[in-house]
């Protein structure tokens, strides 16, 4: 390990202390010595130990008073206890008042060692956990919510209101607002933060797909499932699933969801084991589901299953003046992602971001300023970079051969040209992507 483990020997003989210490610095540990237990007790206000070794039978306070008052302090030192005259009774009562283990009098050094390095495993894998545990709570905050408007404000205040709770929340609110964003907080600052949140975009799956997705399925269960696979409710035990789109789901779904809300069991398709799994649920949509559960098209009692906290969303219309905000962050994002120095942008055109309506939202907005930071010219966002006269998120009055030449030559742009990278982002391979260069004539600016 890169630290030292540090040791403290508690033990009234001299003889024993020096042997002890000796050994352990011989070994690479860090040693310190305590003739009594009220003298351990006053050098633990102000040292952390790693491992307490300790004498049962000392003068005054013993070895296991000492390791009550320990385990009282919440230390997280492990503490061995020593004795002369063990016993099973000892033994165990030492083991039950929190002892990690006990070795008698006269040691065997090379039982001593042994149990030693156990103990030094074990304080390992602890700061190894903690570790992971710290790297979970970055990942799932990978970005912020940003907003200082009042609305925001008010969002914000309900994320951590509900958060430490596990009713069912219906997230609502325009595509773009950010909404999955807004689950990912909830899921963050809750006690389910140390498992996954697994979502599903209800709106991109037929019923059949979703079934499956969902629920898992066997072996042989459908033509192609070749495999056992595992649903996103089973990969959810002790997380999060957050649902997107619930709107879109069947009637035929809406039912099985309704179920398994209810009892959170399960089978998998094709299956006939029922599954248990302990989940919350968040879900997000950009309709009005009371709307739709009095036109009959929602069932009323899995909207009120699913709606116990609804947060709404405020759209970017709205909380205009969040927008500065967002624009540096997002201008800060491209820049970085494409290697370029942070680019200035011209207070009137913050202006007009600020009037402009934003239909598509803050996914519009972003879509802006990744646009601005491409194919612009590197000093700075002036008004010409953005197409602030229409919405580039809805372009129906455009040709598809129009959309696909504007996309491609954004991703291009995005990677300098670098025809593999370009292609993967586009999810197609070099030969199509040279032969819609090609199609279009489309050609670098750099040459």
């Amino acid at each position: 390990m890169s630290k030292k483990i540090s040791i403290l020997i508690v033990d009234d003989e001299d003889s024993v202390r020096d042997s002890l210490f000796s050994w352990f610095i011989e070994d690479g540990y860090k040693v310190d010595c305590a003739e009594d237990a009220k003298t351990a007790l006053a050098k633990l206000e102000s040292e952390n130990y790693d491992i307490i070794l300790a004498d049962i039978k000392m003068p005054g306070m013993d070895g296991l008073e000492m390791l009550r008052r320990i385990k009282s302090l919440k230390n997280d030192s492990i503490v061995i206890v020593m004795t002369a005259f063990a016993t099973v009774d000892t033994a165990v009562q030492a083991l039950k008042d929190g002892a990690f283990d006990y070795i008698t009098k006269p040691f065997d050094p090379d039982d001593l060692s042994h149990l030693i390095r156990n103990a030094s495993k074990q304080i390992s894998l602890t700061k190894e956990n903690e570790t992971l545990k710290e790297k979970v709570i970055t990942l799932q905050n990978v970005e912020d919510i940003i907003g200082k408007s009042d609305a925001m404000r008010q969002v914000l205040h309900q994320v951590q209101s509900v958060a430490q709770s596990n009713s069912s929340v219906i997230i609502s609110g325009e595509s773009g607002t950010g909404k999955e964003l807004i689950a990912k907080a909830i899921h963050s600052n809750s006690s389910r933060k140390y498992f996954p949140m697994i979502s599903v975009h209800c709106g991109a799956l037929t019923e059949s797909l979703l079934e499956s997705e969902l629920f898992g399925h066997e072996k042989g269960a459908f033509t192609g499932a070749m495999y056992n696979r595992k649903g996103r409710f089973e990969m959810a035990d002790s997380g999060t699933i957050f649902l997107d789109e619930i709107a879109t789901v069947s009637p035929k779904m809406q039912v099985e969801l309704l179920r398994v809300l209810e009892s959170k069991t399960f089978m998998r398709v094709g299956g006939n084991k029922e599954i248990s799994s302990d989940f919350r649920v968040i879900c997000a949509t950009n309709r009005n589901l009371k709307l739709m559960v009095d036109e009959g098209t929602f069932r009323e009692d899995l909207y009120y299953r699913l709606n116990v906290v609804n947060i709404h969303v405020p759209p970017l219309r709205e909380r205009s003046g969040d927008i500065p905000l967002l624009t540096e962050y997002f201008i800060k994002k491209y820049c970085t992602s494409m290697n370029k120095p942070p680019i200035p942008i011209d207070d009137s055109v913050v202006k007009r971001l600020e009037e402009f309506d934003f239909p598509g939202n803050i996914r519009e907005l972003e879509n802006m300023i990744e646009r601005a930071i491409v194919i612009g010219n590197g000093k700075k966002i002036s008004l010409k970079d953005l197409p602030l006269e229409k919405n580039i998120i809805s372009t129906a009055a455009e040709s598809l051969d129009e959309q696909e030449k504007s996309h491609i030559t954004l991703i291009l742009h995005k990677y300098d040209w670098n025809i593999s990278r370009s292609a993967k982002a586009l999810g197609v391979d070099r030969v199509t992507l040279y032969n819609k260069i090609k199609k279009y004539n489309l050609k670098s600016t750099n040459n």
